[in-house]
C-alpha cells in the first residue's frame, strides 16, 4: 500500500505542477515567476521561492506521519518529495543547465521535453503561455525529436 501511495503521489504531483505553474505561478505570483522568463544576473532567481513552497507540506507530511508510527501522511511527503527531485533534475539541471550534469544526453525523451519547455519560455509575458507541465510532454515533441534522431542517424546516400 506505501509503494501505492507513494507512486499516486509522484503522478498526482505532476497534475499539481502543470496546475500550480498555469494558475499560480503565471497568475498571482507572477511576480515571484517573472525572472524565470526574463532572466537577470544571478544565480539565484526569485522564482527559487517555490522550492521552498513545494517542500514546506512534504516536510511537514514527513514530520506529522512519523510522529506516531509511520502512516500513510508520511508515503504522500515521500511522493512529493521524489516528485521534487525529479522536477529539480529535469527543470534546473537538464533544461535550463543550473548544473552542467548532463550535458551529453542525447535520449529523445530528454529532448521533446527540453523543446516543450523551450516553447514554454517563447512567452516573456505571464499571458498566452503553453506547455506548462514538466515530466508529460506533448506528443508533438516527441515525434519532432524522433524525426530529428532519424535525420541524424540517416546514412549519407
Amino acid at each position: 500500500m506505501a509503494a501505492l501511495i507513494v507512486i499516486g503521489t509522484f503522478f498526482f504531483m505532476e497534475f499539481m505542477a502543470w496546475f500550480m505553474h498555469k494558475y499560480v505561478m503565471h497568475g498571482f505570483m507572477w511576480y515571484f515567476h517573472e525572472d524565470h522568463h526574463v532572466p537577470e544576473p544571478g544565480f539565484f532567481e526569485k522564482n527559487d521561492v517555490f522550492f521552498l513552497i513545494f517542500a514546506i507540506p512534504s516536510s511537514l507530511l514527513f514530520i506529522f506521519g512519523s510522529l506516531n508510527g509511520i502512516d500513510f501522511r508520511f508515503f504522500i511527503g515521500m511522493g512529493i518529495a521524489i516528485y521534487g527531485v525529479c522536477y529539480f533534475l529535469v527543470h534546473d539541471v537538464l533544461i535550463h543547465r543550473r548544473f552542467k550534469w548532463f550535458d551529453k544526453t542525447n535520449n529523445v525523451y530528454f529532448r521533446a521535453i527540453r523543446k516543450a519547455h523551450k516553447v514554454h519560455h517563447k512567452h516573456r509575458g505571464k499571458e498566452e503561455g503553453e506547455c506548462f507541465g514538466m515530466l508529460v510532454v506533448p506528443w508533438k515533441y516527441f515525434r519532432a525529436a524522433m524525426d530529428y534522431d532519424r535525420k541524424r542517424t540517416k546514412p549519407a546516400g
